[in-house]
């Protein structure tokens, strides 16, 4: 696939899981990708594999993102991390963490990136939120929090960037087979009083009809769908790749 030929694209948290995934899809189609992560060796090593760019960045660091202006053509917000804890026990210096790198860093990137966007009449956002931007969970209250607003800045991007030729949606994942979804099943086994062999079936997959995890490169493929021309008229959607979870 080529449709992406001569673009420019650049994907947060793109060195490892569904990142690095979407980096490989995006480059396969022919983007120049830029490789964004806080581990700069990782982001290097993928970006010499996908002839791409590596860009080693703290997105916590909302006010350096303020200063920003980016040329891309394709947008994707993946960067995030998950932390299982009931509310009354929840951190508050982690939920700020969470709050920063996942809805202020996503806004400050999609305001560097909408001039240079509109300037070409043309442009893709693609914000890789969760099942849990259309649904909750217990224990996971910061994560909802954080997606359910990811969810919101991305169909009032849609809004406005509609008579530019921007389009702007959500990936919404079930489980997907990631070192992250690995952390989890350690933590939602202390959470819940289970072994870690039971939290697969009797937790994570619970309430989804197709009992396995997600594969990273479905969301790739997925991503490299809405980042292209055939995907024009697709803007401010929430496109679920669930297994089924959200049909009930």
């Amino acid at each position: 696939m080529s449709d992406l030929t001569g673009r420019r694209a650049l994907v947060t948290g793109g060195a490892g899981g569904i990142g690095a995934a979407i980096a490989r899809e995006l480059a396969g189609r022919g983007a120049l990708v830029t490789v964004a992560d806080i581990d700069e060796p990782a982001a290097k090593e993928l970006a010499d594999e996908i002839d791409g760019e590596a860009w080693a960045v703290d997105l916590t660091d909302v006010a350096a993102l303020a200063e920003l202006t980016l040329e891309v053509d394709v947008l994707v917000n993946n960067a995030g991390f998950q932390h299982v804890s009931a509310i009354e026990e929840f951190d508050p210096v982690v939920l700020h963490r969470m709050l920063m790198l996942m809805v202020e860093a996503p806004f400050l990137l999609v305001r560097a990136a909408l001039p240079y966007m509109y300037a070409r009449g043309r442009g893709r956002i693609v914000n890789i939120s969760s099942v849990h931007g259309l649904r909750a969970s217990p224990n996971k209250a910061a994560y909802v929090t954080c997606k359910h607003a990811l969810e919101g800045l991305s169909k009032a991007t849609a809004l406005e960037g509609a008579a530019h030729g921007v389009t702007s949606n959500c990936v919404n994942p079930g489980y997907v087979r990631t070192p992250l979804v690995d952390a989890q099943i350690t933590a939602q086994a202390r959470s819940n009083d289970i072994a870690e062999a039971e939290v697969l079936d009797e937790v994570l997959l619970a309430g989804t009809p197709i009992k396995r995890l997600v594969e990273p490169e479905e969301v790739a493929s997925l991503v490299g769908h809405l980042a292209s021309d055939d995907a024009a008229m697709i803007t401010g959607s929430s496109s679920t790749i669930d297994g089924g979870w959200t049909a009930r």
